[in-house]
């Protein structure tokens, strides 16, 4: 079988259930821009090396946004069934995987931070800025066509997950964040405290 069609040469593409649109549709955009992220995880995972302990979990994201691709890619009115699995524990994965490894870290999670620090925790916010235009993407789709929770969810989380493993990554090699302001919610809280007492001065 060859690996063209000749199909998309109008400008339309097939969809789960046959139907075809343009290849600017929203629900291609959505799709197409999981699949970029997909793609940078494919080359953050060879920086990596094989031996590397985050290659499990990394392979099971991919895997996951497969079968998520595939399931925003069926239109909620298709009649043919979509076969493959429903990520719907993946908001409590990335949680999970969240809650360790800020738990084996040296410094809170308080500050915005510069993307950058070294190759392999720069291309961890590469991956956590693709998924942030991914979502925005699906926020679009979801706006005319239903979508499973889960989904929205999963990709939600994951640019949270992937802020974390840029900061472990920086972490364990012991390079220094470059911060840019604390979170919101951290400024309000400060000026909220109370001014810490000051010791008498002689005068």
């Amino acid at each position: 079988m060859k690996i063209y069609t000749k199909k998309g040469d109008d400008g339309t593409t097939g969809l789960f259930g046959g139907s075809r649109v343009s290849k600017n549709d929203i629900r291609v955009e959505c799709f197409g821009t999981l699949d970029e992220v997909n793609s940078t995880l494919g080359l953050l995972r060879v920086k990596l090396g094989n031996d590397h302990a985050w290659q499990p979990k990394l392979h099971k994201i991919q895997k996951d946004m497969m079968d998520m691709m595939s399931h925003l890619a069926r239109p909620s009115d298709a009649k043919k069934i979509n076969p493959n699995p429903m990520p719907t524990d993946g908001a409590q994965f990335c949680e999970e995987w969240i809650d360790e490894l800020e738990g084996a870290m040296k410094t809170a999670s308080d500050y915005f931070l510069l993307p950058g620090g070294n190759e392999v925790s720069a291309l961890c916010h590469v991956v956590r800025t693709q998924m942030r235009r991914g979502e925005r993407r699906l926020v679009s789709l979801m706006a005319v066509d239903t979508v499973d929770p889960a989904i929205p969810a999963y990709i939600n989380r994951l640019s949270d997950l992937f802020f974390t493993l840029a900061r472990a990554e920086m972490d364990q090699a012991g390079v220094a964040e470059e911060k840019w302001q604390l979170f919101l919610y951290k400024r309000f809280k400060k000026a909220d405290e109370p001014a810490a007492p000051t010791e008498p001065t002689a005068e």
